[in-house]
């Protein structure tokens, strides 16, 4: 098994990109195997390393077809119903809360004192 070529941090050749870089460019690496990596060295842990691709081996990212859509927008409906009521909260629900805002923070009740 060969070894990577491991490139500095801002140092590597042009025709390499990230996967970031490469979906900014409308582009994915397309099966392709990681041809380089980059290390950005810290102080107190080990460094960080980032895979590069080849640019030139890159294809164009599919399209998304209708049924992608479709599902895209079920899946970010799904993300508005709170569990507990069952209404559509018109916002995404926090993880933190896990249901809508009224169901996580109830109003008091008001309570009579008797004196």
């Amino acid at each position: 098994m060969a070894a990577l070529p491991v490139f500095r941090w801002r140092l590597a050749p042009d025709g390499y990109a990230t996967y970031r870089q490469l979906r900014a460019r409308s582009l994915r690496p397309g099966g392709q195997p990681v041809a380089a990596q980059l290390e950005r060295p810290r102080r107190r842990r080990g460094p960080l390393i980032a895979y590069l691709y080849r640019v030139d081996l890159a294809k164009p990212v599919r399209p998304m077809t209708p049924a992608k859509w479709a599902a895209l927008a079920k899946a970010n409906a799904a993300r508005r119903i709170c569990p507990q009521c069952r209404r559509d909260a018109g916002y995404v629900i926090p993880p933190s809360l896990g249901t809508c805002a009224p169901c996580a923070f109830p109003e008091p009740s008001s309570v009579i004192r008797s004196a």
